[in-house]
């Protein structure tokens, strides 16, 4: 990662995964393998039993790995999920995967989870999470994600991500987002706006990842639940306090105006942190000057000139773990899991440290052994721990040794952690088709703590009861809790069900929805959940500009197109924004399109949706571009539509009266030939004025069928001497691009030349474009020549 200025040969195969061990329990490592070597970025590991998880940049396949003969090195691989390719920029992808308490695994940005089972991988979806790098759960099993690209830092921790991503009003204490580093060195992504211009330090979150839990044994207690997570950008890391009130968590600065901690050395890079198997704290630091990754430190750009101001590019490869410990901290003897027996493990899940719960609990699933559940049973009706009977249930539940009976016994458990924790149990019930528990969890929607009444609520949600939107609303409505309402009020306000104004086929829906779920996972960040830009905190300014109406967005395909191909830098419209639209060129034309078409059609927008083959064409078109456009660039170089559509006169060969519902600006009105389709029909634009032309779009949208089935264009000076065909080709779909060499014309005529029976040939809008300025694939422009530039 980032090994000189520009990131350069950053994929290449030569990243490994390190074994270190303590091997006398001093509280420092001293033996060290390359456990695997000739990796491609790995960013995510999993221990599992004798065998370790890794997951590499630009994949989604999780690859297994086992060490058969103990010298450290892996020496045996098996492909373990086999994912989606992912080819977002390195800071953009997956991270954090943890096998979480309710058996499932999690990581960040995709909106799914996955779980082993003795018969093989299962997946569902969940809720975008937001999250960037990192990820962590706290004694109840719920999921934290924090988010570094929109600079929000903690985010949708209300309830575990499965059910939605929910946040609350006031979540935060005032001030929350402001930093507190020592450095004065100014090398933020946001510039001027994002540091103190006295102190020359961060003033907001900006990198904020890493986090962790605490929920070790070997800290002070008063820590025991606080969140910790890194701002590396700050060179520190924060403590935060998490106070559940009626339902709801809130967040506060453990220490108000200053940092848990925080370095003079402007190399501390801290990223990631673990509760540790000694009840300590694991902190990777990657020591080193350069933070931020090669797109956002481009030549020309803020940041690189203070990269090169202050050296930061000359130190790397100096990173180090330190150990989070206290003046109280005391060696323990090391855990020895994998060669106990289950019965043993079932007494670690007990133990004072989560960390070692969570290991026994991980353990014993994945053995499988049964003669462990009476065991457990008992554990989870007679422990003393609240903590160690939740993690007796989820055991069990991973053991599929749960019934209706047992579960209706515990749900009259003292403690409300735990009934909550029985509701969610429960839904592996449900999902294999027994529903004996659904009186009971109604009933739950009347416990007298809202801990159990929300999750009750999510639950039934969740599992689509027939009466849950009933229950919801009465419950919202009888109760007296700030908090059972605020999530009620979230549940029944459902999530954003898209475009609903257009009547899409079902493939477009598909690919709309592939393009939302790209949007919920990625963009949000920046962009906001409405599309109108993320607020920085304490001003009216937004992080990123809006989507909706924007003129790139809903303008000539290309525009949108070349912005993810390449992205944008730059003022626009003389307004700068802190977020770089990053190129997103890697991922494949698919993803492109849709995640283009859904920008196109979301938040109030209404555009033609965009083919794999338009961003086929562009990325061709644009091929050795190295940097990324500027918006005054990026206009210049798209087709730009011919004005005055007043002036045209338009005749057809049918319905020649209708022939001006094709330009009316109304998607909703058309023209039509009110004949079905048959070889010979056309429609002709007369301009009042020659103009160089390059592209014409039909767009039929609600009448989805009525697209020309052939088509050919032919052009004239005069409307009686006809060129030939200056394009000729098959619609196939509602959107029809023709495009052109550019060629000087005031009379178009375009000629339908397929047959369909019993479809008109239909035209909702009709543009005609104008060539705009070449640009090389150096990205540079050209000189303007020629009336194709006028």
């Amino acid at each position: 990662y980032m090994q000189d200025i520009d990131g350069q040969n950053q994929k290449n195969p030569v990243s490994r995964v390190s074994r270190h061990e303590d091997t006398n329990g001093d509280g420092t490592y001293d033996r060290h393998t390359v456990f695997i070597d000739g990796l491609v970025l790995p960013r995510m590991i999993l221990p599992l039993d004798d065998s370790l998880i890794v997951a590499e940049t630009d994949t989604g396949d999780f690859n297994r790995y086992w060490d058969t003969d103990g010298d450290g090195v892996a020496d045996r691989k098996e492909l373990f999920y086999r994912g989606e390719e992912r080819r977002a920029n390195l800071e953009h992808q997956p991270s954090g995967l943890i096998w979480a308490m309710d058996n499932w695994m999690y990581t960040t940005y995709n909106a799914w989870r996955i779980r082993w089972t003795p018969d093989g991988i299962v997946r569902e979806p969940t809720a975008p999470n937001g999250g960037q790098w990192g990820l962590a759960q706290d004694n109840y099993g719920k999921p934290w994600y924090v988010n570094a690209g929109g600079e929000r830092g903690p985010l949708n921790f209300q309830v575990p991500i499965v059910y939605g991503a929910f946040n609350a009003p006031d979540q935060f204490a005032p001030g929350y987002r402001e930093v507190f580093p020592l450095v004065p060195i100014p090398d933020v992504q946001g510039g001027h706006n994002r540091y103190r211009p006295d102190a020359l330090t961060l003033n907001h979150f900006t990198a904020t990842c890493g986090e962790e839990i605490v929920r070790g044994d070997q800290l002070p207690a008063e820590m025991q639940g606080d969140l910790l997570f890194a701002e590396p950008v700050g060179r520190l890391i924060r403590r935060s306090n998490v106070e559940v009130r009626d339902g709801l968590t809130y967040l506060s600065n453990a220490h108000p105006g200053s940092e848990f901690i925080r370095s003079r050395d402007p190399n501390f890079r801290p990223v990631n942190m673990a509760n540790a198997p000694d009840g300590t704290i694991y902190i990777a630091d990657m020591y080193r000057g350069i933070i931020q990754e090669g797109a956002w430190v481009r030549p020309g750009s803020y940041l690189r000139t203070i990269v090169q101001q202050y050296s930061l590019d000359q130190n790397f490869g100096r990173g180090r773990i330190w150990r989070l410990a206290h003046d109280s901290t005391r060696r323990v003897d090391p855990p020895q899991m994998l060669d106990e027996a289950p019965a043993r493990l079932v007494r670690h899940l007990e133990h004072p440290n989560g960390w070692w719960r969570d290991t026994a609990q991980k353990l014993l699933i994945l053995r499988q052994d049964q003669s462990v559940v009476p065991a457990l049973r008992k554990l989870a009706a007679t422990s003393q721990s609240e903590l160690a009977r939740i993690h007796a249930l989820w055991t069990l539940e991973g053991l599929n040794a749960v019934d209706a009976g047992f579960l209706r016994e515990r749900l009259r458990d003292p403690h409300p952690q735990v009934r909550a924790a029985v509701i969610r149990v429960s839904e592996s019930l449900f999902k294999q088709g027994e529903d004996g528990l659904q009186l009971d969890l109604k009933l739950a929607a009347l416990d007298n703590r809202p801990e159990v009444v929300i999750q009750a609520l999510l639950t039934m949600k969740h599992l689509k009861f027939d009466q849950a939107q009933a229950v919801i609303e009465n419950t919202a409505a009888s109760s007296g809790s700030a908090g059972v309402k605020e999530i009620a009020r979230q549940l029944l306000k459902g999530p954003d069900e898209g475009p609903t104004t257009v009547q899409f086929s079902a493939t477009e829906r598909k690919q709309l929805q592939r393009g939302a779920a790209i949007y919920k996972e990625l963009c949000f960040a920046c962009h906001a959940d409405d599309g109108k830009g993320m607020s920085i905190e304490g001003t009216r300014e937004k992080i990123a500009p809006s989507l909706a109406g924007s003129r790139t967005v809903i303008g000539h395909p290309d525009g949108l197109i070349n912005v993810i191909l390449h992205g944008l830098t730059g003022p626009i419209d003389g307004k700068t924004y802190e977020a770089l639209m990053v190129p997103m060129g890697a991922n494949e034309d698919e993803w492109v399109a849709a995640v283009a078409s859904h920008l196109r059609n979301s938040f109030g927008n209404r555009g033609s949706l965009i083919s794999g083959r338009d961003v086929a064409k562009v990325r061709q078109e644009t091929t050795g571009r190295s940097v990324p456009w500027t918006i005054e660039e990026l206009r210049a170089s798209l087709p730009q539509p011919v004005a005055n559509k007043k002036q045209w006169k338009l005749s057809a060969s049918h319905n020649a009266n209708k022939a001006g519902a094709a330009v009316d600006g109304n998607p909703s009105s058309r023209f039509d030939t009110g004949a079905t389709q048959v070889p010979g029909m056309w429609f002709q634009i007369e301009l009042p004025e020659p103009v160089t032309l390059s592209e014409i779009m039909l767009n039929t949208r609600g009448s989805d069928g009525d697209y020309p089935r052939g088509y050919e264009v032919r052009v004239s000076a005069d409307g009686r001497q006809w060129s030939g065909p200056v394009a000729q080709g098959m619609g196939d779909n509602p959107v029809t691009n023709i495009s052109f060499e550019p060629v000087a014309a005031r009379f178009i005529r375009i000629i339908q030349t397929g047959r369909v029976e019993g479809l008109f040939w239909s035209i909702h809008e009709l543009e005609l474009y104008q060539p705009g300025r070449k640009v090389d694939y150096a990205g540079q422009p050209m000189p303007a020549s020629g009336p194709a530039y006028e």
